[in-house]
Protein backbone atom coordinates (compact mmCIF):
# COMPACT_ATOMS: atom_id res chain seq x y z
CA UNK A 1 0.00 0.00 0.00
CA UNK A 2 1.04 3.41 -0.69
CA UNK A 3 -0.05 6.49 1.41
CA UNK A 4 2.11 9.01 -0.08
CA UNK A 5 0.64 9.17 -3.47
CA UNK A 6 -2.33 10.81 -4.22
CA UNK A 7 -2.72 8.72 -8.13
CA UNK A 8 -1.64 5.36 -8.74
CA UNK A 9 1.27 3.94 -10.73
CA UNK A 10 0.75 0.75 -10.63
CA UNK A 11 -2.96 1.14 -13.84
CA UNK A 12 -2.50 4.70 -14.69
CA UNK A 13 -6.61 4.74 -15.56
CA UNK A 14 -7.63 6.30 -12.70
CA UNK A 15 -9.71 9.79 -13.71
CA UNK A 16 -7.93 12.91 -12.21
CA UNK A 17 -10.27 15.34 -10.64
CA UNK A 18 -9.95 18.81 -12.11
CA UNK A 19 -8.40 21.63 -10.09
CA UNK A 20 -11.75 23.27 -7.92
CA UNK A 21 -12.73 24.56 -4.99
CA UNK A 22 -16.11 24.39 -5.61
CA UNK A 23 -17.69 23.27 -2.59
CA UNK A 24 -19.20 19.86 -2.81
CA UNK A 25 -22.93 18.18 -2.15
CA UNK A 26 -23.55 14.92 -1.23
CA UNK A 27 -25.44 14.18 -4.28
CA UNK A 28 -22.39 15.42 -6.18
CA UNK A 29 -19.89 13.62 -4.06
CA UNK A 30 -21.78 10.23 -4.70
CA UNK A 31 -22.19 11.00 -8.06
CA UNK A 32 -18.37 11.78 -8.58
CA UNK A 33 -17.19 8.59 -6.99
CA UNK A 34 -19.50 6.17 -8.49
CA UNK A 35 -18.97 6.75 -11.52
CA UNK A 36 -15.26 7.03 -11.82
CA UNK A 37 -14.19 4.19 -8.98
CA UNK A 38 -15.01 1.35 -12.20
CA UNK A 39 -13.38 2.69 -15.32
CA UNK A 40 -15.35 0.82 -17.92
CA UNK A 41 -13.50 -1.22 -20.43
CA UNK A 42 -12.27 -4.92 -21.87
CA UNK A 43 -10.19 -5.94 -19.02
CA UNK A 44 -6.56 -7.22 -19.83
CA UNK A 45 -3.67 -4.98 -17.99
CA UNK A 46 -2.33 -5.96 -14.98
CA UNK A 47 0.22 -4.30 -12.52
CA UNK A 48 1.58 -5.16 -9.08
CA UNK A 49 3.45 -3.24 -5.99
CA UNK A 50 5.47 -4.67 -4.46
CA UNK A 51 6.33 -3.44 -0.31
CA UNK A 52 9.55 -4.52 0.90
CA UNK A 53 10.73 -4.03 4.33
CA UNK A 54 14.88 -2.86 4.71
CA UNK A 55 17.22 -5.19 6.63
CA UNK A 56 20.99 -4.31 7.26
CA UNK A 57 22.48 -7.39 4.96
CA UNK A 58 24.68 -8.61 7.87
CA UNK A 59 22.46 -7.60 10.63
CA UNK A 60 19.11 -8.16 9.94
CA UNK A 61 18.01 -8.21 13.42
CA UNK A 62 19.04 -4.51 13.58
CA UNK A 63 17.82 -1.71 12.01
CA UNK A 64 19.08 -0.12 9.15
CA UNK A 65 21.12 3.71 9.45
CA UNK A 66 19.00 5.61 7.47
CA UNK A 67 21.37 7.30 5.69
CA UNK A 68 22.52 4.01 4.05
CA UNK A 69 18.99 4.28 2.82
CA UNK A 70 18.99 7.39 1.66
CA UNK A 71 22.81 6.53 -0.22
CA UNK A 72 20.64 3.63 -1.95
CA UNK A 73 17.74 5.80 -3.12
CA UNK A 74 20.47 8.67 -4.00
CA UNK A 75 22.31 6.31 -6.44
CA UNK A 76 19.20 5.34 -8.67
CA UNK A 77 18.95 9.30 -9.24
CA UNK A 78 15.17 9.66 -9.26
CA UNK A 79 13.34 12.53 -8.17
CA UNK A 80 10.33 13.66 -6.54
CA UNK A 81 8.75 15.15 -9.54
CA UNK A 82 10.09 11.50 -11.24
CA UNK A 83 10.53 9.08 -9.48
CA UNK A 84 10.52 6.36 -12.17
CA UNK A 85 12.98 3.69 -12.61
CA UNK A 86 14.33 2.24 -15.66
CA UNK A 87 11.69 0.08 -17.19
CA UNK A 88 9.08 2.80 -15.79
CA UNK A 89 8.13 1.72 -11.63
CA UNK A 90 7.64 4.25 -9.63
CA UNK A 91 9.84 3.91 -5.87
CA UNK A 92 8.09 5.28 -2.78
CA UNK A 93 9.04 5.64 0.67
CA UNK A 94 6.37 4.35 3.44
CA UNK A 95 6.00 5.91 6.40
CA UNK A 96 7.75 2.91 8.84
CA UNK A 97 10.79 2.76 6.59
CA UNK A 98 9.85 0.58 3.62
CA UNK A 99 10.05 0.79 0.04
CA UNK A 100 7.20 0.54 -2.99
CA UNK A 101 8.17 -0.48 -6.08
CA UNK A 102 4.91 0.04 -8.36
CA UNK A 103 5.05 -1.07 -12.00
CA UNK A 104 3.28 0.62 -15.03
CA UNK A 105 0.41 -0.53 -16.06
CA UNK A 106 1.28 -3.74 -18.47
CA UNK A 107 -1.10 -5.09 -21.20
CA UNK A 108 -0.41 -8.73 -20.04
CA UNK A 109 1.35 -10.56 -17.69
CA UNK A 110 4.09 -11.31 -19.51
CA UNK A 111 5.26 -7.79 -19.82
CA UNK A 112 3.99 -6.93 -16.19
CA UNK A 113 6.34 -9.13 -15.11
CA UNK A 114 9.15 -8.75 -17.04
CA UNK A 115 8.84 -4.74 -16.31
CA UNK A 116 9.01 -5.06 -13.22
CA UNK A 117 11.82 -7.97 -12.54
CA UNK A 118 14.09 -5.69 -14.14
CA UNK A 119 13.25 -2.85 -12.17
CA UNK A 120 13.36 -4.71 -9.50
CA UNK A 121 17.03 -5.48 -10.29
CA UNK A 122 17.93 -2.17 -10.55
CA UNK A 123 16.31 -1.35 -6.62
CA UNK A 124 18.34 -4.82 -4.97
CA UNK A 125 21.72 -3.74 -7.03
CA UNK A 126 21.18 -0.41 -5.25
CA UNK A 127 20.20 -1.50 -1.51
CA UNK A 128 22.80 -4.39 -2.16
CA UNK A 129 25.94 -1.51 -3.16
CA UNK A 130 24.89 -0.27 0.66
CA UNK A 131 24.74 -3.76 2.39
CA UNK A 132 21.24 -3.36 2.51
CA UNK A 133 18.59 -6.28 1.79
CA UNK A 134 14.86 -5.81 0.23
CA UNK A 135 13.51 -8.35 2.81
CA UNK A 136 10.04 -10.03 1.79
CA UNK A 137 7.60 -10.73 5.02
CA UNK A 138 4.32 -9.38 5.59
CA UNK A 139 5.46 -8.09 9.44
CA UNK A 140 9.02 -6.84 10.16
CA UNK A 141 9.73 -10.65 11.83
CA UNK A 142 12.57 -8.63 14.20
CA UNK A 143 12.10 -6.46 17.54
CA UNK A 144 12.20 -3.34 16.18
CA UNK A 145 11.42 0.30 17.37
CA UNK A 146 8.06 1.68 15.78
CA UNK A 147 8.60 4.52 14.94
CA UNK A 148 6.88 6.52 11.79
CA UNK A 149 10.04 8.00 10.12
CA UNK A 150 8.37 10.21 7.36
CA UNK A 151 7.96 13.30 9.39
CA UNK A 152 4.97 14.44 6.57
CA UNK A 153 2.08 16.27 8.10
CA UNK A 154 -0.24 12.81 6.44
CA UNK A 155 1.64 10.42 7.93
CA UNK A 156 1.90 12.64 11.10
CA UNK A 157 -2.15 12.59 10.96
CA UNK A 158 -2.64 9.39 10.45
CA UNK A 159 -0.27 8.75 13.39
CA UNK A 160 -2.63 10.50 15.71
CA UNK A 161 -5.87 9.00 14.16
CA UNK A 162 -5.15 5.89 14.46
CA UNK A 163 -3.39 6.19 17.93
CA UNK A 164 -7.03 6.83 19.29
CA UNK A 165 -7.60 3.57 19.15
CA UNK A 166 -4.74 1.34 19.87
CA UNK A 167 -1.32 0.52 18.42
CA UNK A 168 -2.86 -1.20 15.62
CA UNK A 169 -2.15 1.67 13.54
CA UNK A 170 0.98 2.51 13.91
CA UNK A 171 1.66 -1.11 13.79
CA UNK A 172 0.82 -1.41 10.24
CA UNK A 173 2.16 1.87 9.38
CA UNK A 174 5.81 0.56 10.47
CA UNK A 175 6.29 -3.07 10.52
CA UNK A 176 3.83 -4.57 7.58
CA UNK A 177 4.66 -4.93 3.52
CA UNK A 178 2.15 -6.69 1.30
CA UNK A 179 2.25 -7.78 -2.48
CA UNK A 180 -0.93 -5.95 -4.27
CA UNK A 181 -2.55 -7.19 -7.40
CA UNK A 182 -3.72 -4.47 -9.75
CA UNK A 183 -6.32 -5.66 -12.48
CA UNK A 184 -8.76 -3.93 -15.15
CA UNK A 185 -12.20 -3.77 -13.39
CA UNK A 186 -13.85 -5.07 -16.58
CA UNK A 187 -16.85 -3.92 -18.60
CA UNK A 188 -20.03 -3.36 -18.37
CA UNK A 189 -21.55 -6.43 -19.25
CA UNK A 190 -23.66 -8.62 -16.85
CA UNK A 191 -24.40 -11.95 -19.13
CA UNK A 192 -23.72 -13.36 -21.98
CA UNK A 193 -19.83 -15.30 -22.99
CA UNK A 194 -18.26 -12.11 -21.66
CA UNK A 195 -19.82 -11.69 -18.54
CA UNK A 196 -17.26 -12.98 -16.62
CA UNK A 197 -15.45 -9.66 -17.29
CA UNK A 198 -17.81 -7.54 -16.00
CA UNK A 199 -17.04 -5.40 -13.11
CA UNK A 200 -19.86 -7.27 -11.08
CA UNK A 201 -18.84 -10.17 -11.93
CA UNK A 202 -14.62 -9.19 -11.04
CA UNK A 203 -15.81 -7.22 -7.96
CA UNK A 204 -17.64 -10.33 -6.22
CA UNK A 205 -14.87 -12.88 -7.42
CA UNK A 206 -11.95 -10.64 -5.91
CA UNK A 207 -13.71 -10.45 -2.25
CA UNK A 208 -14.57 -14.48 -2.71
CA UNK A 209 -10.94 -14.86 -3.54
CA UNK A 210 -10.08 -12.99 -0.89
CA UNK A 211 -9.51 -15.37 1.99
CA UNK A 212 -7.85 -17.56 -0.06
CA UNK A 213 -5.47 -15.24 -1.06
CA UNK A 214 -4.82 -14.08 2.64
CA UNK A 215 -4.25 -18.12 3.70
CA UNK A 216 -2.01 -19.06 0.62
CA UNK A 217 0.41 -16.31 1.14
CA UNK A 218 0.19 -15.70 4.63
CA UNK A 219 3.70 -14.82 5.66
CA UNK A 220 3.91 -12.93 8.81
CA UNK A 221 3.72 -15.16 11.85
CA UNK A 222 6.42 -13.38 13.75
CA UNK A 223 6.21 -9.70 15.45
CA UNK A 224 8.97 -8.33 18.07
CA UNK A 225 10.66 -11.68 16.86
CA UNK A 226 8.12 -14.03 18.33
CA UNK A 227 5.24 -15.98 17.16
CA UNK A 228 1.69 -14.37 17.48
CA UNK A 229 -0.89 -17.32 16.56
CA UNK A 230 -1.18 -15.75 13.65
CA UNK A 231 -0.13 -17.17 9.93
CA UNK A 232 -0.83 -13.71 8.62
CA UNK A 233 -0.38 -11.13 11.44
CA UNK A 234 -0.58 -8.35 9.40
CA UNK A 235 -4.36 -9.35 7.83
CA UNK A 236 -5.10 -9.66 11.60
CA UNK A 237 -3.60 -6.15 12.28
CA UNK A 238 -5.70 -4.86 9.36
CA UNK A 239 -8.99 -6.46 11.17
CA UNK A 240 -8.55 -4.49 14.35
CA UNK A 241 -8.07 -0.86 12.45
CA UNK A 242 -10.97 1.55 12.04
CA UNK A 243 -13.67 -0.49 10.16
CA UNK A 244 -14.70 2.61 8.27
CA UNK A 245 -12.03 2.31 5.87
CA UNK A 246 -10.42 -1.01 6.13
CA UNK A 247 -14.18 -3.45 6.33
CA UNK A 248 -14.92 -4.39 2.99
CA UNK A 249 -18.05 -2.20 1.59
CA UNK A 250 -21.41 -4.19 1.85
CA UNK A 251 -22.84 -4.25 -1.24
CA UNK A 252 -26.25 -5.36 -0.56
CA UNK A 253 -27.93 -4.21 -3.50
CA UNK A 254 -25.94 -5.90 -6.65
CA UNK A 255 -24.43 -2.49 -7.17
CA UNK A 256 -20.58 -2.46 -6.26
CA UNK A 257 -21.02 1.76 -7.58
CA UNK A 258 -23.08 2.93 -5.31
CA UNK A 259 -21.73 0.66 -2.45
CA UNK A 260 -18.14 1.77 -2.74
CA UNK A 261 -19.81 6.01 -3.03
CA UNK A 262 -21.59 5.14 0.28
CA UNK A 263 -18.57 3.63 2.09
CA UNK A 264 -16.11 7.03 1.28
CA UNK A 265 -18.91 8.82 2.11
CA UNK A 266 -19.31 7.25 5.57
CA UNK A 267 -15.39 6.80 6.15
CA UNK A 268 -13.89 8.83 8.89
CA UNK A 269 -12.01 11.68 7.59
CA UNK A 270 -8.38 10.88 8.53
CA UNK A 271 -6.58 13.95 8.37
CA UNK A 272 -7.32 17.51 6.37
CA UNK A 273 -4.66 19.41 4.39
CA UNK A 274 -3.76 22.66 5.71
CA UNK A 275 -1.30 25.33 4.42
CA UNK A 276 2.52 24.51 5.26
CA UNK A 277 3.19 24.39 9.21
CA UNK A 278 -0.09 23.64 10.25
CA UNK A 279 -1.11 19.95 11.54
CA UNK A 280 -3.51 18.21 9.07
CA UNK A 281 -5.19 16.67 11.86
CA UNK A 282 -9.02 15.75 11.34
CA UNK A 283 -11.76 16.50 14.15
CA UNK A 284 -12.77 13.32 16.06
CA UNK A 285 -15.57 11.27 14.69
CA UNK A 286 -15.40 13.53 11.76
CA UNK A 287 -17.27 11.87 8.27
CA UNK A 288 -16.88 12.60 4.99
CA UNK A 289 -20.60 12.88 4.62
CA UNK A 290 -20.60 14.61 7.85
CA UNK A 291 -17.96 17.26 6.46
CA UNK A 292 -20.49 17.92 3.09
CA UNK A 293 -23.57 18.68 5.63
CA UNK A 294 -21.62 21.68 6.95
CA UNK A 295 -22.15 25.21 5.73
CA UNK A 296 -21.10 25.73 2.29
CA UNK A 297 -17.89 28.04 3.46
CA UNK A 298 -16.82 24.86 5.17
CA UNK A 299 -17.50 21.77 2.77
CA UNK A 300 -14.96 20.01 1.31
CA UNK A 301 -13.67 20.38 -2.50
CA UNK A 302 -13.59 17.63 -5.06
CA UNK A 303 -9.84 17.30 -4.60
CA UNK A 304 -10.40 17.11 -0.68
CA UNK A 305 -12.79 13.91 -1.89
CA UNK A 306 -10.19 12.34 -4.27
CA UNK A 307 -7.62 12.69 -1.00
CA UNK A 308 -9.61 11.34 0.94
CA UNK A 309 -9.99 7.65 -1.45
CA UNK A 310 -6.45 7.76 -1.44
CA UNK A 311 -6.86 7.29 2.60
CA UNK A 312 -9.04 4.20 2.78
CA UNK A 313 -7.89 0.70 3.02
CA UNK A 314 -10.29 -2.36 1.94
CA UNK A 315 -9.81 -5.28 0.69
CA UNK A 316 -10.41 -4.67 -2.44
CA UNK A 317 -9.64 -0.66 -3.40
CA UNK A 318 -11.45 0.36 -7.03
CA UNK A 319 -9.29 2.78 -8.45
CA UNK A 320 -10.36 3.16 -11.77
CA UNK A 321 -9.20 -0.76 -11.45
CA UNK A 322 -9.32 -3.54 -8.94
CA UNK A 323 -6.90 -3.16 -6.85
CA UNK A 324 -6.33 -6.47 -4.40
CA UNK A 325 -4.61 -5.68 -1.14
CA UNK A 326 -4.76 -8.65 1.00
CA UNK A 327 -1.54 -10.73 0.20
CA UNK A 328 1.32 -10.43 2.10
CA UNK A 329 4.99 -9.89 1.26
CA UNK A 330 6.31 -12.52 -0.08
CA UNK A 331 10.49 -13.50 -0.18
CA UNK A 332 12.10 -13.22 -2.98
CA UNK A 333 10.66 -13.35 -6.34
CA UNK A 334 7.51 -15.14 -4.49
CA UNK A 335 5.15 -11.91 -5.86
CA UNK A 336 5.26 -14.18 -9.43
CA UNK A 337 3.03 -16.56 -8.12
CA UNK A 338 0.11 -14.31 -6.44
CA UNK A 339 0.53 -12.12 -9.87
CA UNK A 340 0.24 -15.28 -11.90
CA UNK A 341 -2.57 -16.95 -9.79
CA UNK A 342 -4.61 -13.78 -9.80
CA UNK A 343 -4.44 -12.62 -13.33
CA UNK A 344 -4.79 -16.18 -14.99
CA UNK A 345 -8.24 -16.50 -12.73
CA UNK A 346 -9.33 -12.92 -13.90
CA UNK A 347 -8.28 -13.21 -17.36
CA UNK A 348 -9.82 -16.60 -18.57
CA UNK A 349 -13.41 -17.27 -18.25
CA UNK A 350 -12.79 -21.15 -17.86
CA UNK A 351 -10.40 -20.38 -15.41
CA UNK A 352 -12.59 -17.82 -13.35
CA UNK A 353 -15.64 -20.02 -13.41
CA UNK A 354 -13.75 -23.05 -12.20
CA UNK A 355 -12.35 -20.66 -9.62
CA UNK A 356 -15.83 -19.58 -8.34
CA UNK A 357 -16.71 -23.25 -7.96
CA UNK A 358 -13.91 -23.79 -5.93
CA UNK A 359 -15.23 -20.88 -4.01
CA UNK A 360 -18.66 -21.72 -3.44
CA UNK A 361 -17.91 -24.02 -0.75
CA UNK A 362 -16.60 -20.41 1.24
CA UNK A 363 -19.98 -18.41 0.69
CA UNK A 364 -21.43 -18.45 3.36
CA UNK A 365 -18.06 -17.95 5.46
CA UNK A 366 -17.17 -14.64 3.30
CA UNK A 367 -20.86 -13.42 3.05
CA UNK A 368 -19.81 -11.17 6.09
CA UNK A 369 -16.94 -8.42 4.27
CA UNK A 370 -13.50 -9.15 4.98
CA UNK A 371 -11.15 -8.53 7.25
CA UNK A 372 -13.32 -9.09 10.28
CA UNK A 373 -15.27 -11.95 8.79
CA UNK A 374 -15.31 -15.66 9.50
CA UNK A 375 -12.90 -16.71 6.82
CA UNK A 376 -11.03 -14.00 6.84
CA UNK A 377 -10.10 -14.69 10.24
CA UNK A 378 -9.73 -18.40 9.73
CA UNK A 379 -6.96 -17.44 6.68
CA UNK A 380 -5.36 -15.32 9.09
CA UNK A 381 -5.14 -17.81 11.79
CA UNK A 382 -4.69 -21.08 9.92
CA UNK A 383 -3.29 -20.17 6.25
CA UNK A 384 -3.46 -23.34 4.81
CA UNK A 385 -3.85 -25.63 7.91
CA UNK A 386 -7.44 -25.15 7.04
CA UNK A 387 -9.13 -27.82 5.50
CA UNK A 388 -11.89 -25.88 3.14
CA UNK A 389 -9.58 -22.77 2.88
CA UNK A 390 -6.86 -25.39 1.18
CA UNK A 391 -9.45 -27.69 -0.76
CA UNK A 392 -10.73 -23.88 -2.12
CA UNK A 393 -6.63 -23.04 -3.08
CA UNK A 394 -6.18 -25.98 -4.55
CA UNK A 395 -9.26 -25.49 -6.73
CA UNK A 396 -8.15 -21.92 -7.50
CA UNK A 397 -4.31 -22.87 -8.33
CA UNK A 398 -5.54 -25.88 -10.49
CA UNK A 399 -7.79 -23.99 -12.48
CA UNK A 400 -4.81 -21.09 -12.97
CA UNK A 401 -2.23 -23.79 -14.09
CA UNK A 402 -4.61 -25.07 -16.67
CA UNK A 403 -5.46 -21.16 -18.19
CA UNK A 404 -1.50 -20.72 -17.96
CA UNK A 405 -0.54 -23.51 -19.56
CA UNK A 406 -2.76 -22.47 -22.67
CA UNK A 407 0.34 -19.74 -22.93
CA UNK A 408 3.52 -21.04 -23.75
CA UNK A 409 5.54 -17.77 -23.19
CA UNK A 410 4.27 -17.85 -19.40
CA UNK A 411 5.42 -21.66 -19.45
CA UNK A 412 8.18 -20.05 -16.02
CA UNK A 413 4.96 -18.86 -14.17
CA UNK A 414 3.41 -21.81 -14.92
CA UNK A 415 6.17 -23.50 -13.50
CA UNK A 416 6.53 -21.45 -10.18
CA UNK A 417 2.89 -21.41 -9.74
CA UNK A 418 3.20 -26.13 -9.70
CA UNK A 419 6.24 -25.84 -7.34
CA UNK A 420 4.83 -23.45 -4.98
CA UNK A 421 1.41 -25.53 -4.68
CA UNK A 422 3.96 -28.63 -4.30
CA UNK A 423 5.61 -26.95 -1.72
CA UNK A 424 2.95 -24.89 0.14
CA UNK A 425 -1.38 -25.60 -0.63
CA UNK A 426 -0.76 -29.42 -0.99
CA UNK A 427 1.23 -30.00 2.44
CA UNK A 428 -1.30 -27.66 3.95
CA UNK A 429 1.30 -25.24 4.38
CA UNK A 430 1.63 -21.50 3.48
CA UNK A 431 5.24 -19.19 3.42
CA UNK A 432 4.82 -18.79 7.43
CA UNK A 433 5.24 -22.12 8.26
CA UNK A 434 8.88 -21.97 7.10
CA UNK A 435 9.25 -19.22 9.61
CA UNK A 436 7.39 -20.91 11.90
CA UNK A 437 10.26 -23.91 11.86
CA UNK A 438 12.66 -21.47 12.30
CA UNK A 439 11.61 -18.45 14.47
CA UNK A 440 13.26 -15.64 14.29
CA UNK A 441 14.48 -14.75 18.19
CA UNK A 442 14.93 -11.79 19.59
CA UNK A 443 18.61 -10.91 20.35
CA UNK A 444 20.71 -7.77 20.08
CA UNK A 445 24.06 -7.74 17.89
CA UNK A 446 26.77 -8.42 19.89
CA UNK A 447 29.68 -5.82 19.83
CA UNK A 448 31.93 -7.40 17.04
CA UNK A 449 28.56 -7.20 14.90
CA UNK A 450 29.10 -4.42 13.94
CA UNK A 451 32.20 -5.09 11.81
CA UNK A 452 31.39 -4.89 7.88
CA UNK A 453 30.10 -9.01 7.25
Amino acid sequence: MNLARPSSPSLDSKPQAPPTVTPLTQSSAEAYVASTCFKIGPPGRVGVELEWLVHDSCRPHTAPDPTRVDAALDSLRLSPEDPLLPHGSRLTREPGGQVELSSPAADSLADCVELTRRDLATLRAAFAAQGLTLAGYGTEPHPREREVTLRQPRYLAMEEFFGRTGPWGKIMMCTTASTQVCLDAGTDDTSGPDGHQGFRARWELAHRLGPVLVAAFANSPLLDGRPTGYRSTRQAVWSRMDPSRTQAPTDADGDPRAAWARYVLDAAVLCVRRPEGHPWSAPVGLTFRDWLARPEAERPTLADLEYHITTLFPPVRPRGYLELRMIDAQPGDGWLVPAALAAALFGDPKAADAARAALEPLAAATAEPGPRGPAWTRAATRGMDDPVLRQAALGCFTAAESALADQPALSHLRTALVEFVERYPARGRCPADDLLDAPVAPRRPAPEEDAPC
